[in-house]
């Protein structure tokens, strides 16, 4: 793929494209993927600055999530009504993988999150959101690109078992009874199945599926293994997982607010979550706060103006002509981030 027709990706196109012998290939307002430009390729298009428009960040992050989570959407229901549950590869590789791969290379955290926060399809929206978190994590433990594409994959996936669940159970607005919880519990041993019978994935991305629920400590699902047996994606895929989970509105309860997210997730370090890929992710985010309004416990609000690596949910804040390092004045909390 040459450069200036590369240089389209992530753009949209402004009218219907047709070839030159009038057959339609592409429709308006399409958000161009590398799949797409292929295509474009095939039909001998070429495409001039005016035939797209650039969209702003957050209109980026909207409409491709929203048309990966449409897409998401379209091959987990191809899958429920498929008898044999044969996972179609080759629709997530083009439909769903390069919009989640472009959105993570932006690295823009608070935009990917707000474009992320569930409407109605928590269900679809969730892997999507896993996708993308797992991949800026995977990002940030600096994993080669080979794996970081297998990690993507994965992590987009790992809930792929759900599908053999009955439905009235995943939209279940109360709490599940013990038999139906062990009924949800299997969605890890199907997923496990499912993508390790399909053509065009390999061993460790089953294992994600499978894994994603078990704990360091022992006390997960489906076998309560210990944290050596579990594998290095299943454990960046847990972080992404619980994090997009708590941080959502969900049938059953409302989302917990960003901070106090963070700070369950560093309880959760203790025995829960892996201590070094969650601490990597805190601090990650953390970073990204420099420069936001917080509320402090003592009803004040301040900016954060430094994170510290050794504490990294206690930062350096600023008010009015006050600098109050939180890491030493242990009784003065946040009590939230105000989004800008």
């Amino acid at each position: 793929m040459d450069k200036v027709m590369e240089s389209f990706i992530g753009k949209q196109l402004v009218a219907n494209l047709f070839n030159d012998k009038g057959v339609f290939v592409l429709p308006a307002l399409t958000l161009l993927s590398a799949e797409h430009i292929r295509l474009i390729n095939q039909h001998k298009i070429t495409l001039e600055s005016h035939d797209v428009v650039q969209l702003d960040s957050a209109e980026f992050f909207q409409l491709a999530i929203d048309d990966c989570t449409a897409a998401i959407e379209n091959i987990f229901e191809q899958i429920r009504h498929n008898k044999n549950k044969r996972i179609p590869m080759l629709e997530v590789r083009n439909e769903v993988i390069p919009f989640i791969q472009q959105v993570s290379e932006k690295n823009d955290f608070y935009g990917v999150l707000a474009a992320l926060q569930s409407k109605d399809d928590y269900t679809y929206r969730h892997n999507v959101a896993v996708g993308i978190l797992s991949t800026l994590l995977g990002k940030w433990l600096k994993l080669k690109p080979e794996d970081l594409s297998m990690l993507t994959i994965a992590a987009t996936l790992h809930d792929i078992g759900k599908m053999r669940i009955p439905d009235e159970l995943l939209t279940r607005p109360g709490p599940l009874t013990a038999e139906e919880y062990q009924l949800m519990k299997k969605h890890t041993t199907y997923g496990y199945e499912m993508i390790r019978d399909t053509i065009g994935t390999n061993h460790l991305q089953a294992l994600v599926a499978l894994q994603h629920h078990e704990r360091m400590d022992g006390s997960g699902y489906p076998f309560g293994v210990l944290g050596n047996r579990i594998t290095d994606f299943s454990k960046i895929v847990a972080v992404a997982d619980v994090f997009h989970a708590m941080t959502s509105d969900r049938f059953y309860r409302k989302a917990s607010p960003l901070y106090e997210v963070l700070l369950q997730m560093e309880e959760s370090v203790f025995g829960k979550l892996d201590p070094y890929i969650c601490r990597v992710f805190i601090n990650k985010l953390m970073q990204s706060m420099i420069g936001n309004e917080v509320e402090l416990t003592d009803g004040r609000t301040g900016k954060i103006i430094m994170i510290l690596a050794t504490d990294p949910l206690r930062p350096l804040v600023n008010i009015d002509d006050d600098f109050i390092d939180l890491s030493k004045h242990r009784s003065i909390g946040i009590v939230r981030v105000i989004p800008h």
